[in-house]
């Protein structure tokens, strides 16, 4: 009971740091604060999966319905960028020296933006799945219908807005390389950034949310 008191200040902390970490090393004066906190995430998410280490031991049961696809395919993917962002953000470490990484430099630094922003829609995707369970305990604690047509109608309007953001922050560009450097746009400012990057979690989570109730239908 004590540890499941821990999961959601924990999965509330990981998603601020996952939030501020988007945003780059132009947001600290020195790019360590940004290695240290993007190792600190890393720990997190290793207790994020020790508490949750009985998902990993149902994998072996053969029960192949369409939710528990998603729901590994999702997993599976937090999972393989974590590692690629491990082993790229260790090569730009200010404790490995240049000579050891050589050229490879480059290639980690392509690949660190690559796997962050893949990160960011995956980490979006697996939080839509474990708030399927938290919405619908929180709508049926609700007795107003006038209530749940606001929060839907809020919730349709950030996910709008997260379809924007997505767009004008050039996530897409980031996830197919289309883009090989972080811009951050100094004129909107960092408020709106927190901003925008919240909305397109809202986004891929409520997408996540009805095909996980798709899906569990099915």
């Amino acid at each position: 009971m004590k540890l499941n008191l821990l999961r959601i200040p924990l999965d509330i902390l990981m998603t601020l740091l996952s939030i501020i970490l988007m945003g780059g090393t132009v947001l600290f004066p020195d790019d360590r604060v940004h290695q240290i906190m993007g190792m600190s995430l890393l720990a997190l998410w290793a207790v994020h999966i020790a508490l949750n280490r009985r998902w990993f031991g149902s994998l072996f049961r053969k029960n192949f319905a369409p939710f528990r696809i998603m729901q590994l395919v999702v997993n599976l993917g937090v999972l393989i960028c974590a590692l690629f962002l491990m082993i790229s953000g260790l090569l730009m470490a200010w404790f490995i020296p240049s000579d050891w990484v050589g050229g490879a430099l480059g290639f980690a630094r392509i690949t660190h933006l690559l796997a962050s922003h893949w990160y960011y829609i995956f980490m979006a995707f697996h939080i839509g799945l474990h708030g399927a369970m938290i919405i619908s305990k929180c709508f049926n604690r609700l007795k107003s219908g006038g209530v749940r047509i606001i929060l839907r109608t809020v919730y349709i309007v950030i996910s709008l807005y997260g379809v924007y953001a997505f767009i004008i922050r050039g996530v897409w560009k980031y996830m197919f390389g289309l883009q090989q450097f972080f811009f951050f746009d100094f004129e909107r400012g960092y408020i709106l950034f927190a901003l925008d990057y919240i909305s397109i979690i809202v986004l891929f989570g409520t997408v996540s949310y009805f095909l996980c109730k798709l899906l569990s239908k099915e």
